[in-house]
């Protein structure tokens, strides 16, 4: 018998958010280790595809910051997602930013946070990535620590590529995080293409010490204006970049009706669905078929993650949508016969 979600987001919505997270993913390994985590979704339907020349058993994943440290991925991947991006991970632990930074605006859908990528470190990451049983398919977010000046931001990068490159799928360089400052600005030319060069040139030293080729996606903000998308997609594309994730959290803030709506940080939810899935259109006409577009923001129903489709994404991405509407989401676009024909 499949468990009633809204129920237990009843509860879970009168804690505290990060709270209600924590408690979420505790539940969840317990629950995964009797297998019992498929309780919560249907069954799905077969959609097995490949892109960066990696076999996806379908093409909807877990967003990173569901699962900061890798903790969680043998739970989490119980539920049927085709891949799972787990952190971001900085080199050395950080706390992230003072609390409270994690707000839902359950009105408009949507969620503000300003984590600042609290997570554990790398190493940490690794020592759960060593041991995980989930046979699908695990992308790591890595990013610069906070103090880390940008004209040393690679040094960092590097670090983290080093470190997982033997326990992961794919690598996502993340540039694009508004709540560590500076950080967007690796997005301008003045730092971009030189960040890509350098970690691509590990990228290849790795590929050659462990005979296996991990791709390197970057994920960007969808605050870029059209002259800026055009700049980085130019980069993406000299770099040969293997894959781009459109898009990271807004600073935008469209008209909302939540009183949280005025609290810093980044908006993902409802909101930025239609920002994310434009930027994800706009690249797709940037770019070639050779570099898939990994589409994430404002997936709230199987419309949503279709919309992404026909936008140009081959795989898509959830987190706020699972908040909302838990685990039945994962069957309902996975299921909708519109998302698995596109």
């Amino acid at each position: 018998m499949l468990i009633n979600y809204h129920l237990v987001r009843r509860f879970l919505f009168k804690l505290e958010p990060e709270r209600a997270h924590s408690l979420t993913l505790f539940i969840l390994r317990q629950l995964a280790r009797f297998n019992q985590v498929k309780r919560f979704t249907a069954p799905l339907k077969d959609d097995p595809c490949e892109v960066m020349g990696i076999c996806f058993a379908n093409r909807l994943g877990g967003a990173p910051g569901l699962d900061k440290n890798a903790q969680n991925i043998d739970a989490l991947g119980q539920l049927g997602f085709g891949h799972l991006e787990v952190g971001g991970v900085t080199p050395r632990p950080q706390p992230g930013n003072p609390k409270p930074r994690l707000y839902r605006l359950p009105a408009d859908e949507a969620v503000i946070n300003r984590m600042g990528f609290n997570n554990a470190g790398v190493d940490k990451a690794v020592e759960y990535l060593k041991c995980r049983q989930y046979k699908g398919v695990v992308g790591i977010n890595i990013a610069k620590n906070r103090d880390t000046p940008l004209d040393k931001s690679a040094e960092d990068y590097v670090y983290c590529v080093k470190r997982v490159y033997p326990y992961v799928d794919f690598m996502t360089i993340n540039i694009s995080s508004p709540n560590t400052p500076g950080m967007r600005d690796l997005q301008n030319q003045a730092y971009l293409a030189d960040l890509l060069v350098t970690v691509k040139d590990e990228q290849q030293r790795l590929a050659d010490q462990y005979k296996k080729y991990v791709p390197l996606v970057v994920k960007i903000s969808p605050d870029l204006d059209d002259t800026q998308l055009a700049e980085v997609a130019g980069t993406l594309v000299s770099q040969k970049i293997d894959g781009v994730i459109a898009t990271n959290t807004t600073l935008s803030r469209p008209p909302l009706v939540s009183p949280q709506s005025k609290e810093a940080g980044g908006l993902s939810g409802k909101p930025l669905g239609s920002l994310s899935t434009e930027i994800v259109r706009k690249l797709y006409g940037l770019l070639p078929k050779t570099i898939p577009i990994i589409a994430v923001g404002g997936i709230m129903s199987p419309e949503d993650a279709i919309a992404k489709r026909r936008a140009g994404a081959q795989l898509v991405q959830i987190y706020t949508g699972l908040i909302y509407h838990g685990p039945p989401i994962i069957s309902a676009i996975m299921n909708h016969p519109d998302f698995i024909a596109h």
